[in-house]
C-alpha cells in the first residue's frame, strides 16, 4: 500500500492530545497558532499519504481556530499551496477583511505565504475533510495568480473540480489498493488536476505546460468513458468529438498507454459487471440485466467475454462471490483495469468537461 502515517488522539493521553495535534499539523502544513474550546480532551485523527513532494491527508477533528501570522511566515514558509475539501462542517477563512464560508465539498485554497485565519467546525460534530499539499513551484503559476484563487470558492460539481474532488476522496478511502511505487504517479495526477483547475478558473489555459495539457486530457477522457459505459453507441468517434480532438489523436493517446480505445471500454465494462455480480444489493438482477446496464449488446456476448477474461462464467463468479470463496475469485486487476487516474469507482462526476 501507499506510505501512510496515521494519528489517532485515542492513542495519546488526554492532556497531550491537542499539543500533539498542533505539532502534527505544523509539520504536515505550516507553523500555525492554534486554539480550541476542546483542547483539554481533544479528539482528532489524520491519515496522511506520502506522494513524494505532494501529500494528501484525511482528517477528523473537533472545532478549532488556526492562525498563519506574518511573524510565523517570516520564521518559516514552506511556500506551499494547501487545498481543503470539507466533507462535514463549515470552514471559514479570513484574510485581512475578506471572509469566505466554505460548506461541505466547497474547495478552499490557502497560500502558506499569506496571513490567514481559519475556523473549522460548528460545535455540532467532528469536522471532517480531505487536504492536499503541493509546493508552489510544481504549479507554474505566474505573478499574483495564486492570490486571485485564495479569495474564491472553486467549483467541484463539474469539470476539473469534480475530477479533483473524486480523486482525493477515493484515494484516501482506497489507499490500500496501491503500491508504494504508485505514490509519485498519483502525486503527478494531483498536480495536473490542480493545475488544470486553476488555469480553467482563471481562464488562462495557456499557462499550462504542454505535457500537463496532454495528461489532463487523458484524465478527462477516462472519466468520460467511465460515465458513459452503459451507452452501446460509445465509440472512438463519439469520444473524440466530445473532447474536440481527432480519432487519430485519441488512438495515439491510448497507444502511448499500450491500450486501444475499444479495448479499454471493453475492459472497464467487464470490470464494472464483475463488481455488480459481487454486489449483494444487486443479487436480484439477472446476468442479462447486469450485462445490458453496462453496455453489452447481449448476454451471450458478455458471457463469452467474461469467461475469456476471468476463466469462469458470470454465474460461477457470482456464486463464488456470494459464498465468499476468495480462492475461486480472480483478482480485480486481472484485466489491468487501473487507469492512470483511479477514477474508476463510479462516482458522481459531471460529463461537461
Amino acid at each position: 500500500m501507499l506510505s501512510e502515517t496515521v494519528f489517532r488522539s485515542d492513542d495519546v493521553p488526554a492532556a497531550d492530545r491537542f499539543e500533539q495535534w498542533r505539532d502534527l499539523i505544523n509539520q504536515a502544513h505550516a507553523p500555525m497558532e492554534m486554539s480550541s474550546d476542546y483542547r483539554e480532551d481533544f479528539r482528532a485523527s489524520q491519515h496522511l499519504l506520502d506522494l513524494g513532494p505532494v501529500s494528501v491527508w484525511r482528517t477528523a477533528f473537533q472545532p478549532l481556530c488556526c492562525r498563519r501570522t506574518p511573524k510565523l511566515i517570516r520564521q518559516s514558509d514552506p511556500e506551499g499551496v494547501h487545498l481543503s475539501l470539507p466533507t462535514n462542517g463549515p470552514l471559514v477563512t479570513v484574510r485581512e477583511d475578506h471572509e469566505i464560508v466554505y460548506g461541505p465539498y466547497d474547495l478552499c485554497v490557502h497560500d502558506t505565504s499569506q496571513p490567514t485565519d481559519l475556523h473549522a467546525g460548528d460545535f455540532s460534530d467532528l469536522h471532517t475533510g480531505v487536504a492536499l499539499e503541493i509546493p508552489k513551484a510544481l504549479l507554474h503559476l505566474p505573478g499574483n495568480t495564486l492570490e486571485k484563487l485564495t479569495t474564491r470558492q472553486l467549483p467541484v460539481r463539474e469539470g476539473f473540480g469534480a475530477l479533483l474532488a473524486h480523486f482525493l476522496t477515493h484515494l484516501t478511502e482506497g489507499a490500500g489498493s496501491y503500491q508504494p511505487s504508485d505514490g509519485l504517479r498519483l502525486g503527478t495526477v494531483a498536480v495536473d488536476l490542480v493545475s488544470a483547475l486553476f488555469a480553467r478558473t482563471l481562464e488562462a489555459d495557456d499557462i499550462l505546460p504542454p505535457e500537463t495539457h496532454r495528461r489532463t486530457l487523458i484524465l478527462r477522457i477516462h472519466a468520460f468513458i467511465e460515465l458513459n459505459l452503459a451507452d452501446r453507441a460509445l465509440t472512438p468517434a463519439v469520444i473524440a468529438t466530445h473532447h474536440h480532438i481527432s480519432v487519430r489523436y485519441l488512438q495515439l493517446l491510448f497507444q502511448q498507454q499500450d491500450k486501444t480505445v475499444m479495448g479499454w471500454i471493453r475492459r472497464r465494462r467487464l470490470e464494472r459487471c464483475r463488481e455488480d455480480l459481487a454486489d449483494p444489493s444487486l443479487r436480484g438482477h439477472s446476468i442479462r440485466a447486469v450485462a445490458l446496464r453496462r453496455g453489452f449488446a447481449t448476454s451471450a456476448d458478455f458471457s463469452r467475454a467474461f469467461r475469456s477474461a476471468y476463466g469462469m462464467s458470470p454465474s460461477e463468479y457470482r456464486h463464488a462471490a456470494r459464498a465468499g470463496d476468495r480462492s475461486a475469485i480472480p483478482p480485480a486487476n486481472a484485466l489491468d483495469t487501473t487507469p492512470p487516474t483511479v477514477l474508476n469507482n463510479g462516482g458522481h462526476l459531471s460529463p461537461d468537461m
